[in-house]
């Protein structure tokens, strides 16, 4: 399967979970909320210590995602992203993006063997959706 149709599962979530959603609006993680947001898709942001992003109600983990999340986008430390991505096989998300800097051999690992739909190779998703960063 083409990156490009990996993209189009992962999007057809009526909800996507944000891990590592940020109030910095330099940070990463808050530009990825905001992309989601400039393309009219709904998102949860996902943040342990943080009740609201971008005025968004956060959820402290990917435990706490609505059922209606299959999709969620990682923008966290690697060694986060491998206890990310046993929750979300434990929660039932079908769909992980692994944004640049947030992979691991062993979260990518992990992944394919609980056959999640994987975007793992360097694709951001601000390229991917477009972004306009105001």
């Amino acid at each position: 399967m083409s990156v490009k149709q990996q993209v189009e599962i992962f999007l057809t979530s009526p909800v996507i979970g944000v891990v590592g959603a940020s109030n910095d609006r330099d940070k990463f993680g808050n530009k990825v909320l905001r992309c989601y947001l400039e393309n009219n898709r709904q998102v949860v942001p996902v943040h342990p210590a943080q009740k609201e992003i971008e005025g968004l109600a956060c959820v402290t983990s990917v435990a706490d995602l609505p059922d209606s999340v299959k999709s969620i986008s990682v923008i966290t430390p690697p060694q986060i992203t491998e206890k990310v991505v046993q929750m979300a096989v434990e929660k039932g998300i079908e769909n992980i993006w692994m944004q640049p800097g947030a992979q691991s051999d062993a979260a990518i690992s992990f992944c394919k063997e609980n056959g999640i739909n994987l975007i793992a190779d360097g694709t951001c998703v601000l390229v991917e959706l477009g972004f306009s960063n105001h």
